[in-house]
């Protein structure tokens, strides 16, 4: 058949049929069911994977998922799990999608079903980007999370660190993409299936039979739905276990990496304590910027500041008062920097339009001063730390955790003169140039930076950007800029030499907004950042170190980018659900790593 009167974009995998059905344009078979999309994804996987009886009385389930495509049947599992879910469970969901259409195509495709409301809204209104990657989607309202990784099937596969207990196999049909079912991806779905575990699918085919058999499962043929006679369902050898999980979790420091993690646990259940001697001097400045550090070479090192950048984004998005701006000019001040602006607007780590290499004179037109070039943007952002703390970390108990002690069901966490302040199941290092004070071996390396800031100037806002050096709008209407870079300088007192050097840095940056702020009087704060040998963040399980005991760290300058996901992950290490970085990534900010 054709496609109908209004299709769908350049490029989209996606066709529509001239009876409404979204057939892909790729592989020539159609999303769902030509006779009822819905009932068929109940009958097939949810019946199929034995839901909602298999998730009775578990704490977390996951479900992994071959072909997101609409979205339909994450829709229908998300309608079953809030009616049916067990009290206090979390759902985990991963699903794996090469082709991803877009918004309005899977709004426009799950209209059909207007009884699965909220459940199809939350898929469309937290969405991602089509960037290659993970990407972690919040689904308020439904004790649940989706990771959707937007890459060939066998890549994700291999990069998810999960175990499913249920498996939708749904990609198209195996005689138009037999890629998808072939011995070697079958065989990597049985190593993500957790003991006990079941998949289901629409096909009886000789070859996807063959595969599950060879994989492990064992298979049994069951009533197929329309005109198809027969489908599969297929269990995992072994007993599905109920693992017991950590309950509490305390966390030593106050900045955004605690404050991060606060969020992460008690998202998951978790009951959290924060300690923070210096009462949230860390992260203390009016504002804070939120960009990638950019990497034009490509691969582990460029994907991860990406996935960490719209992650991040889409956390302060949603926080109400948070975002000061939205979107960040990343100034030219070399003759190397337009052909790396060119090879960062040309990675698919980045959606359309998120990130634009700018000419001269498009530069200083969205600047409002003379500039060389520049890339803007459009995910970055710059925030306010007090809201992003207030929320995130909530009340913190002000006192030093002096020493750590194992016990057999825990941890507990001693102050001065030894006196036990709490017991916890996990521990979280997180309180930045300070780790090595509870973790001598810390590969930590201290730099003093000292920012500077204007009260209100009037006139319009400050464009943000960054030069080497940044200045960024604060909520006062004030300009916040600098930093200095100091290694090895541990002290934290304001000097007016550094006021004096932001300001020369600001000078050769932006001269135009330098001469604006020549009269204006300063205040500022020096910190000192924990940085590593590699800059690269520390995130997981404390090395040589009892069980239950993590660290997020090493931060540098980009705590407010990185945490945010970061954070997640080592939640999710220590609660053994899956991570939302992918195993290259996780290696990179291991804390044992070489």
């Amino acid at each position: 058949m054709t496609s109908d009167s209004s299709p769908s974009p350049l490029g989209s995998p996606l066709i529509w049929r001239e009876d409404g059905l979204p057939q892909s344009r790729l592989y020539g078979d159609v999303y769902f069911s030509s006779a009822d999309g819905l009932a068929e994804t109940q009958a097939v996987f949810l019946e199929g994977c034995g839901l909602p009886d298999a998730w009775a009385g578990r704490e977390h389930f996951t479900v992994g998922e071959l072909g997101f495509g609409t979205g339909l049947n994450i829709a229908a599992l998300l309608d079953l799990w809030r009616r049916g879910k067990p009290p206090g469970g979390r759902l985990h969901v991963f699903s794996i999608e090469a082709h991803p259409i877009t918004r309005d195509e899977a709004a426009r495709a799950l209209a059909v079903w207007p009884q699965l409301g909220e459940a199809a809204q939350v898929l469309l209104d937290h969405r991602p980007s089509e960037a290659r990657g993970f990407h972690r989607i919040d689904l308020p309202g439904f004790d649940a999370t989706l990771d959707l990784a937007v890459m060939d099937v066998s890549q994700a596969l291999a990069a998810w660190s999960g175990r499913a207990d249920a498996w939708f196999l749904d990609g198209f049909s195996p005689a138009l993409n037999p890629a998808m079912w072939s011995e070697e991806i079958l065989a990597a779905v049985a190593a993500r299936t957790a003991p006990g575990g079941r998949a289901a699918t629409f096909t009886v085919a000789g070859a996807v039979r063959r595969g599950l058999a060879a994989a492990g499962f064992t298979w049994d043929k069951r009533p197929g739905f329309g005109r198809k006679r027969e489908r599969l369902e297929a269990t995992y050898p072994g007993e599905a276990a109920t693992p017991s999980r950590p309950k509490s979790l305390a966390i030593v420091g106050g900045g955004i990496a605690a404050a991060a993690l606060a969020r992460a646990a008690r998202a998951e259940g978790l009951q959290v304590t924060v300690f923070d001697a210096d009462q949230a001097k860390a992260s203390g400045n009016p504002a804070a910027l939120v960009t990638p550090a950019l990497d034009a070479g490509g691969g582990p090192r460029a994907a991860f500041p990406a996935q960490a950048l719209a992650r991040a984004a889409a956390l302060y998005d949603a926080l109400p008062g948070a975002v000061l701006a939205r979107g960040v000019l990343r100034l030219a001040t070399g003759p190397r920097d337009p052909d790396r602006f060119a090879a960062v607007t040309g990675q698919d780590l980045f959606a359309a339009g998120e990130m634009t290499a700018l000419d001269a004179a498009e530069a200083g037109a969205a600047l409002g001063e003379p500039a060389a070039g520049a890339l803007r943007m459009d995910l970055a952002r710059v925030v306010d730390p007090a809201v992003v703390l207030a929320v995130w970390r909530g009340a913190a108990v002000a006192a030093e955790v002096t020493r750590l002690e194992k016990t057999g069901d825990g941890w507990r966490l001693h102050g001065a003169d030894d006196v036990l302040l709490a017991a916890a199941d996990a521990v979280v290092l997180a309180g930045g140039a300070d780790l090595t004070r509870l973790w001598p071996q810390a590969p930590i390396r201290p730099v003093r930076g000292q920012t500077s800031w204007t009260g209100p100037l009037g006139g319009p806002a400050v464009v943000p950007a960054a030069f080497g050096g940044y200045a960024v709008p604060t909520p006062g209407g004030g300009v916040l800029f600098g930093a200095t870079h100091d290694r090895g300088d541990t002290a934290v007192d304001q000097r007016e030499a550094d006021h004096a050097r932001n300001r020369q840095a600001l000078a050769k940056g932006r001269p135009d907004l330098a001469a604006r702020l020549a009269a204006a009087p300063l205040d500022g704060r020096a910190a000192v950042r924990a940085t590593t040998a590699d800059h690269l963040p520390l995130a997981g399980a404390v090395p040589d170190a009892p069980s239950g005991l993590h660290v997020l760290g090493g931060l540098g300058g980009r705590g407010f980018t990185t945490a945010p996901l970061l954070a997640e992950h080592v939640i999710a290490l220590i609660l053994e659900t899956p991570s939302p970085l992918p195993r290259d990534l996780a290696a990179l900010v291991e804390p044992g790593r070489p």
